[in-house]
């Protein structure tokens, strides 16, 4: 790996970077499989999404294909935390890179548990995933609220001392207002941003081709969408000095160079490891490359570097 990808995120090194994200390589292990793949390529894996209990997760289709991007309503499936922390913890390379567990809930409560199961093992960092709807008080998202995005990470600050990372919804009012609500609350970090809420419809059936009827657009499609908001995030969080994680569309060199023009401290890779599994090394040499070309030393010397017209 090349030096000047070296950098750190929330206090931990990181060898390069690229975050893989949560829900596109399952629990860190899976794409080991293809061949020329290794975790040591990036600097932190972000693990499925991970509620108290075992989901089954939401009827099909689940996925489906739209213009530079796709859709998706996975609904959460997963083993449930005790099965994620003794079965599937233990058998993670922890030499490869750093590994980021994102955790769900339907409640304040949920999430507190949770971050307290995970606070008592070797996890590196806690990701909140606050997009879940609030059960127990209509549905809302957490993550729409600033108010509830606060209670949800003050409850996890309070129950452990690991990183937070508290993951963004694009789906509101005022990112920026919730962002800084989220650091005031006690996040470490910020990962800038969760999927877009699209629709998708079969027209001979009439019928919307998801299951859920709704799902999440990730892709190039919304990287403007992302660059933007991390943009706004970072006009915020750079007083406080709280990292970003930049996210939405990145598919190459140059569009992880934008995020990080932009304000984010590393990039997040997701739908683009469905099209090419072994991209995060192009990725690699091309921001490499373009420290080398500009006279940076390290990745860190070029967050926040963007100048408005």
């Amino acid at each position: 790996m090349q030096n000047n990808l070296k950098t750190s995120l929330c206090g931990m090194p990181l060898n390069s970077p690229i975050i893989l994200l949560s829900g596109c390589v399952g629990f860190g292990e899976e794409y080991t499989r293809i061949k020329g793949f290794s975790n040591s390529s990036v600097g932190a894996v972000c693990l499925k999404g991970t509620t108290l209990a075992p989901r089954l997760g939401n009827k099909a289709h689940r996925i489906a294909e739209t213009p530079n991007g796709m859709l998706n309503a996975i609904g959460l499936q997963n083993p449930g935390t005790d099965s994620v922390i003794n079965d599937i913890l233990p058998s993670l390379d922890k030499d490869e890179t750093r590994f980021i567990i994102n955790i769900s809930g339907s409640s304040v409560e949920e999430y507190g548990e949770i971050a307290k199961h995970f606070d008592e093992t070797d996890i590196d960092a806690i990701e909140i995933n606050i997009s879940c709807p609030n059960v127990k008080e209509g549905g809302v998202a957490f993550g729409n609220d600033p108010d509830m995005s606060f209670r949800v990470v003050e409850i996890c600050r309070k129950n452990t001392n690991k990183p937070i990372i508290t993951k963004l919804s694009p789906n509101q009012t005022d990112i920026a207002a919730n962002a800084l609500r989220c650091i005031d609350a006690g996040s470490d970090g910020l990962a800038v941003i969760n999927t877009v809420m699209g629709m998708a419809i079969d027209i001979e059936k009439k019928q919307p081709i998801i299951g859920n009827n709704q799902g999440g657009l990730s892709g190039p499609a919304i990287k403007p969408i992302a660059l933007l908001k991390v943009h706004q995030v970072y006009e915020v969080s750079k007083k406080h000095k709280i990292p970003i994680i930049g996210q939405g569309g990145i598919v190459t060199a140059a569009d992880a160079i934008e995020f990080i023009i932009a304000g984010a401290d590393t990039v997040g890779i997701g739908t683009a490891l469905f099209y090419d599994p072994l991209v995060c090394k192009s990725i690699n040499d091309g921001i490499s490359e373009y420290l080398d070309r500009h006279g940076l030393n390290n990745v860190g010397s070029l967050v926040g570097s963007l100048s408005l017209n």
